[in-house]
């Protein structure tokens, strides 16, 4: 029987995936997310998705395979995640006050049923024109290391931000939504009621922002 694999050790996509298909198994993906040159930040994003679930359905053939990237773009410019702390003041500092975009890419690959398919949900974050002192302190709560762009709506992070216009899944880093209707494509049905699961929004700050 095919089995649904997130190639993802992310906790928050862990957890939304969850929210969509109670089974499913996590693989580490072994590509490494380095930008080139010479594409959009788009394009940069459906890339990281692809390899990720490329670099794991090598490993599994048989599976449908599940890869997810988040990234930030500000004036056309890629934000990652931070290299330390610096790094995550840097950007904080760059975001104050501003709108930026939130681009999460999703993609399956399943090599014996030749399924690849990539598609993104973007959606617009505008922060809040926090002082010096308010990223201070939320450095303090080092939540920032590990999230594109420095900040994680979800926690701490959610304070920061004035509002959202999109999927707040998609900022969190898997829009369910989309996840749902590639894995209905692939084949693989889904049985929750996404309306109601956006109505309930069962999960961290989710009820805080419009989506």
């Amino acid at each position: 029987m095919q089995q649904l694999i997130l190639a993802s050790t992310s906790p928050r996509r862990r957890e939304l995936l969850a929210l969509l298909e109670p089974s499913f198994e996590i693989c580490r993906p072994t590509f490494e997310e380095q930008p080139v040159s010479g594409i959009s930040p788009v394009q940069q994003v459906q890339r990281f998705a692809l390899e990720k679930a490329r670099s794991v359905a090598v490993q599994r053939p048989g599976d449908l395979v599940l890869g997810s990237d988040t990234i930030i773009e500000l004036d056309g410019d890629l934000l990652g995640k931070p290299r330390d702390l610096a790094d995550a003041k840097a950007m904080l500092t760059r975001l104050a006050g501003r709108a930026h975009h939130v681009h999460t890419a999703v993609a399956l690959r399943c090599i014996e049923k030749q399924i690849e398919s990539v598609a993104v949900e973007s959606a617009t974050v505008w922060m809040k024109p926090y002082q010096a002192e308010a990223i201070e302190r939320y450095l303090m709560t080092t939540e920032s290391l590990g999230k594109a762009g420095a900040y994680s709506i979800q926690g701490d992070g959610g304070a920061l931000v004035s509002r959202l216009e999109g999927d707040y899944t998609a900022v969190v880093g898997l829009p369910l939504r989309l996840v749902a209707a590639l894995l209905r494509e692939a084949g693989h049905p889904i049985a929750i009621d996404l309306d109601e699961l956006y109505h309930s929004r069962p999960f961290p700050n989710w009820a805080a922002f419009d989506s």
